[in-house]
Parts: C-alpha cells; sequence; structure tokens
C-alpha cells in the first residue's frame, strides 16, 4: 500500500487542489472503470467518492464492491454524499460519510486523519508481526535449552549412579580398614553425589510433568506404609539430618490412600531436605500427618530461618528460590517445584506459611479415595 488517495469526482480540477491541501498524490477518476482500474495500479491509503461521480452506479453500491476487495482492506473510504445515501453509505463501507456542501479544505482534513489512521495502524501491524517474531524465537530458543538440559541431566545420571555405586562398596568393605574421619569424608562425598542423582531426576521429572507426560505408579498404602515412606526419605537426607531433632507424627485413622510410592518418598525429601538447609544445627524438624474426611494433609515444619515475605509467591517455581541458605548452599528450587507438580498431578495442592525468623511450614494434601458406599443414595 502507498500513501496516495484515489479521488472519483465529476470536477477534474479538485484532485490537484486535495493533493496541494494533502502533501500527498492525489490520482483523479472520471468514472467507476477508470476508479477501478487505477485500484489495480497501486493500492491507495484512501478512497474519495464524491456525489455526481457515477451515473450508472450508486456510490453506497460501488463502495460495497470495493470493501468485498482483499488487497482493499486497509483502505480508508469517505464517502460526500446526500442525507438520504449516508445509511446506505456506512452499510457500503464507508468509513467517513460528510454532507454534499462539504467544502475542499474541510474534505482534506477529514482525508489527513484517515490517512494518519492508516499509517498508526500499519505501524501497529508491524510491531504486532515483529513481536510475534520475537515470541516464536523465544518459544524456539526455549524448546532448544529444554532439550539440551534434558540432554545433559539424562547423560549426568549414568556417571553419578556409577560413582554412587563405587561409594557404598568402599564404605561396606572398608569399615574396618578406613579409619573414620576418611569414612566420614566418604560417606559426605556418597550423600552429595546422591544430592547430585536427586537434583537431576528432578530436573527430568519437573519437565516431564510440565509436558503431561509423567505417569504416576498409584498404590494404596496404609499408615504403617506411609511412616516407612517418610523413614526411607529421611535416610535419603542422609548425614546432616543426624545433626537436627527430628519427629514424625501419623494419624492412623485413615483407611488407606492411593500414591505413587516413590514420588511421595521424593516429595517428602525434598521437603526435610529444605527444612534441614533452613535451620541451624539442633534444630527441630516435625512431619505430621492428619486426616480428614476427603484428603490427608501432611506437614513438614521447622524452626529455622523462615521465610521472605516477597519469596513466597514463586517458591515452587522452577529456579525461583534460588538465594543462599543458612549453610551457604546455593538452591536452585527444582526440589519445591517437583514438589508442587508431583502434589498436584495427585489431585493434592502444595502450600507454605512462614514468616522471617520463625521457621516455615510446608503443607500439602492428598486426596482420599471414596468408597463406594459414599455415593449410595439412600432413599426413606
Amino acid at each position: 500500500m502507498d500513501s496516495s488517495v484515489l479521488l472519483g469526482s465529476q470536477f477534474p480540477q479538485d484532485a490537484p487542489q486535495l493533493q496541494g491541501l494533502l502533501g500527498v498524490p492525489v490520482r483523479g477518476a472520471a468514472t467507476p472503470e477508470e476508479l477501478l482500474q487505477l485500484t489495480h495500479q497501486g493500492v491507495p491509503s484512501a478512497i474519495v467518492l464524491r456525489e455526481g461521480f457515477s451515473s450508472s452506479l450508486s456510490l453506497p453500491d460501488l463502495m460495497a464492491i470495493l470493501s468485498r476487495r482483499p488487497d482493499l482492506g486497509s483502505t480508508r473510504m469517505i464517502a460526500v454524499v446526500p442525507v438520504s445515501q449516508m445509511q446506505a453509505s456506512f452499510e457500503g463501507g464507508a468509513d467517513v460519510v460528510l454532507p454534499p456542501d462539504t467544502s475542499l479544505p474541510t474534505l482534506a482534513q477529514a482525508v489527513k486523519r484517515s490517512l494518519d489512521r492508516v499509517t498508526r495502524e500499519s505501524k501497529f501491524q508491524t510491531d504486532v508481526e515483529e513481536l510475534q517474531k520475537k515470541v516464536e524465537n523465544h518459544v524456539k530458543d526455549e524448546r532448544t535449552r529444554d532439550q539440551l538440559v534434558h540432554m545433559l541431566v539424562h547423560d549426568l545420571k549414568n556417571p553419578i549412579t556409577a560413582i554412587l555405586g563405587l561409594l557404598e562398596i568402599v564404605k561396606d568393605d572398608g569399615e574396618r580398614l578406613i579409619p573414620p574421619d576418611l569414612m566420614n569424608m566418604i560417606e559426605l562425598a556418597r550423600e552429595e553425589s546422591q544430592h547430585l542423582l536427586y537434583l537431576a531426576a528432578n530436573m527430568l521429572d519437573v519437565r516431564k510433568m510440565q509436558a503431561g507426560k509423567m505417569v504416576l505408579s498409584l498404590v494404596h498404602i496404609r499408615p504403617n506404609e506411609l511412616e516407612q515412606v517418610i523413614e526411607q526419605a529421611k535416610l535419603d537426607v542422609g548425614i546432616a539430618l543426624k545433626e537436627r531433632r527430628i519427629t514424625v507424627n501419623v494419624d492412623r485413622r485413615f483407611n488407606h490412600v492411593p500414591v505413587d510410592r516413590d514420588i511421595l518418598r521424593r516429595i517428602f525429601a525434598n521437603l526435610i531436605s529444605n527444612a534441614v538447609k533452613h535451620t541451624r544445627t539442633g534444630g527441630l524438624i516435625e512431619v505430621v500427618v492428619r486426616s480428614s474426611a476427603s484428603a490427608l494433609e501432611l506437614a513438614v515444619r521447622d524452626n529455622g530461618e523462615g521465610i521472605p515475605a516477597q519469596d513466597i509467591p514463586n517458591l515452587f517455581a522452577a529456579f525461583e528460590q534460588s538465594r543462599l541458605t543458612m549453610h551457604s548452599r546455593f538452591d536452585t528450587g527444582m526440589g519445591l517445584a517437583f514438589c508442587r507438580l508431583a502434589v498436584e498431578q495427585h489431585g493434592g495442592r502444595i502450600w507454605v506459611e512462614s514468616e522471617r525468623g520463625k521457621g516455615a511450614r510446608f503443607y500439602f494434601t492428598l486426596p482420599l479415595e471414596k468408597h463406594e458406599d459414599d455415593d449410595v443414595e439412600v432413599l426413606s
């Protein structure tokens, strides 16, 4: 589209006069046929049709023909017609309708406003296209980054698993031969390797759950089995937990709950590990399970440093918990992101309550399976 104006008028002198007032090229047409031919030679920014221009075709009908042309979709149409034809002109596609006694300077002002609008809309369309291209490039970059992270993390799991196996062998076979202080270092190396393995697993599983590709292996566990899961999670946290006081209190008034045992174990391990990182030596960590009619409420509470209020809204987003812990380990927040997605995939929800300096309380729920009797309607 160019910035020219196409004028349909029975007065030839109107075109150069209007061009002088507008400062843009104005092409004149004396007949509808000539006007239609000119529109095929170049798409104008505006078309002005004046009363008396066409004797064989009414201006509203001519505008209806022009408005159906896809290439003229952004062209503004201005009609100068009698009052009796104004409504029909709007219905035919006119953007501006003026009375027959409109002076040429006034017409020029109306055309100029229409041209300004065309310019703004064209710029807006260009900006939208550029923004859309940036979004597409960003999505492409994100996809490439995710694929790269997935490949790197996946490739890291095998050597980490091998290191863990070797450290387990050294630990089991060397208890009588290796000095205690060296055994402590071996145990620390094993736990840090385990931490790396959990980090890799969390990153892979977060990506799977975000893509909707994570399938839970649900089994029904009873209160004593839930306690076993918690004990396994405590072992996963490792030696650092020995420097904390931890209590476990499980409400036994539920029959069973459907869960993925391995996923639940990792949820507890992440939350307990998070509590360890934010409490001092000798700090208290409480694991509490309460039952209601429809769900279990599970909690991991600590008396540590607490969480700043500004951190809470994004606490469960991946890479958003990036703040130094009390023990100078930089936390990616991937563990809490895993917890949120895993709990939600079980049909529950997770949240945190905390005040700076007063510890933190992480809660999550797991829906209890409804018994068939619950759906039976009793008729009197």
